[in-house]
């Protein structure tokens, strides 16, 4: 099935899945004055003078709570990366086809809640393979945010790399069970396909443990450190560490 210009497949499945297109948007207009996601890997400021990816994880930290920076931006991180494996992941299963998100290509609006967050300026088909679904999410998104993270606020690559698998993991169950309430054994099994090739690839095949698709990580998103929070259903944790002002560069959650 081709991609339609409004990715409209994809809206069944929920916000998290949804991909807004400017083409498709009565009201887009607007939207593209938003900064690109290459211009926040980067470190470019916007107009007002930030940039779009320091203010996402300002905005995580003042919606949780949290006077950390280190936890915010894992957290962001992990948002944004559920978000890429769901729009990439939806449109592999559901169309045999993967739109092109380059971060030059994707607007963001770092303020903004799931689906109003991402915009696709231009539609352009690309393969559904696991090893394009990999160049695009992993290398064309995950590895430069995972950088900027580390250098600007400390996160350990293997924390954000646990984040990457985490969500690769969630959005698996979800269009697993969207296709098994609808009859669509198709979907379910091209989910299970592509998700085992993508946990096959170096950068994610040392997050954790798969059995079936439960998925039992080996690192900690620093959720427990929000005020109210707690540990993930897929934490390598059984308990919270107790309270300190940092959790030391060797624990289980880097």
């Amino acid at each position: 099935m081709d991609l339609d210009p409004a990715l409209a497949a994809l809206r069944p499945l929920g916000g998290f899945f949804a991909l807004r297109t400017l083409p498709a948007a009565a009201g887009g207009a607007g939207a593209r004055r938003l900064p690109t996601l290459a211009e926040g890997y980067a470190g470019a400021a916007t107009e007002d003078g930030r940039n779009p990816l320091e203010l996402r994880v300002a905005t995580v930290a003042e919606r949780l709570r949290t006077g950390e920076p280190r936890v915010a931006a894992s957290l962001a991180q992990q948002g944004l990366a559920a978000r890429l494996w769901s729009a990439a992941l939806g449109c592999a299963v559901l169309y045999g086809r993967l739109p092109d998100l380059d971060p030059r290509l994707l607007r963001w609006d770092a303020r903004a809640a799931v689906p109003d967050d991402l915009w696709l300026t231009e539609l352009r088909p690309l393969p559904a393979d696991a090893a394009t679904l990999a160049d695009t999410v992993l290398h064309g998104h995950l590895e430069p945010l995972t950088a900027v993270l580390r250098s600007r606020y400390g996160v350990a690559p293997g924390l954000l790399w646990g984040n990457a698998g985490s969500a690769l993991a969630a959005t698996a169950r979800e269009l697993s069970r969207w296709a098994r309430a609808h009859g669509r054994t198709d979907v379910a099994a091209r989910t299970r396909a592509l998700t085992g090739d993508l946990f096959a690839h170096p950068l994610l095949d040392a997050t954790g443990t798969r059995t079936g698709m439960a998925f039992r990580r080996r690192s900690c998103c620093l959720y427990y450190r929000v005020p109210g929070g707690g540990l993930c259903g897929d934490c390598c944790l059984t308990r919270p560490p107790r309270p300190s002002p940092r959790s030391s560069p060797g624990a289980a959650s880097g």
